[in-house]
Order: C-alpha cells, then structure tokens, then sequence
C-alpha cells in the first residue's frame, strides 16, 4: 500500500472522519433547533403565522430574518414628548367617540394607529407589509393588531356586532400603548 496505509490505518481513518462528520451535524442540528427556539420565542405567534404562510420551517425562518433585516434598515425613532401628548389627546378623542358611533371609532383607531407608526419611522404601505415590520420590534400585540384591523377593514361595515367593535377597540388600545410607550435603552438591545 502506497504511503504505508494499511487497512487497519484506513478503518481507523475512516472510524475518525465518521465521528467527526457526526459531531459537525450534531453542532449544526443543535444550532438549529436554537435558532429556531430563539424565533419561535421572539416572534410568537408570528412565528406560528410564518409556519402557516411559508409551508415549512426553514422558509418562514428565513421570512422572519428577511424582516429582522428589512426592519434593521429602517429608522425607527421615538416620540418627541410633544407628538407622544398629541397622540395620547388623538386617542382619548377617538376613544370618547365609540359609545355614539362605535365603526366610525374603530376607523379612527385604525388610522391613528397607522399614523402613529408612520410617526415613528415604520413603513406604512399595506397591511400585510407593515404588520410584518411591526412584528419585529412589537410580536406580542400583533395577534391583537391583525384582529382589530379585520374587523376595521370588514366589507360592509354593519357586519360587526358591538361586542366585536369594542373588541376591536381594546386590540387597537393594546398596540397603541405599546407603540407609545418610550423604550429603554436595554430594553432596545435586548429587542435587537
């Protein structure tokens, strides 16, 4: 045998690069399964919604990182202390109007809320694209901001009961506050 190979050489060789192939994909199995645990913990139920939309996991977790990009590109800012109050006075307005016309206050939330996150630097063209973004920094309400907008967006107005505008109204309160709120600093690091 060439360069004194022997078999017992050649099974002791082979023996040492099937273990070392093993742990290479037990380190990228393991990496993985983080990856994903990380995620699914970060999104939530996004998460879940990317699963669904996607067809598999390795694309709806590439689709969550694609928006962890998109939205890293972004400048989202906070409020000056001025737009925070206009808004805070906006909602009240808004809110006081759902007992004489709950639709019409659905609308409103649904508009200020947009508003709001044009205000703060998030795109605002399409539903779909913009809850995307926001789930980014906000994954916790965007169950509750999805559920709102579909009852505001519902052809024919008149189709939702009150019970379902006043559910509405409580899901656009939820993603107001948390998109009005002043972050701090660790709490930022910790959301990137």
């Amino acid at each position: 045998m060439p360069f004194g190979l022997t078999n017992s050489n050649l099974i002791t060789g082979a023996m040492l690069l099937s273990l070392v192939l093993v742990v290479v994909l037990a380190i990228v199995i393991e990496r993985r399964r983080r990856k994903s645990k990380a995620l699914r913990a970060r999104f939530g139920s996004e998460y879940d919604r990317a699963l669904t939309t996607h067809g598999s996991q390795s694309k709806a977790e590439a689709g969550l990182a694609g928006r962890e990009t998109r939205v890293s590109k972004m400048t989202i800012r906070e409020l000056s202390t001025s737009e925070r109050e206009r808004f805070m006075a906006d909602w009240l307005t808004v809110q006081s109007r759902f007992v004489d016309h709950p639709k019409g206050a659905v609308t409103e939330a649904d508009e200020l809320v947009t508003s709001l996150l044009k205000a703060r630097g998030y795109p605002v063209a399409g539903f779909e694209q913009r809850a995307e973004d926001v789930s980014v920094d906000y994954p916790v309400v965007m169950e509750n901001y999805r559920a709102a907008q579909a009852i505001a967006v519902r052809p024919g107005g008149g189709d939702a009961t009150t019970e379902e505008l006043r559910t509405a109204m409580i899901h656009y309160r939820t993603i107001f506050d948390e998109l009005i709120q002043v972050k701090k600093r660790d709490e930022v690091k910790s959301a990137a």
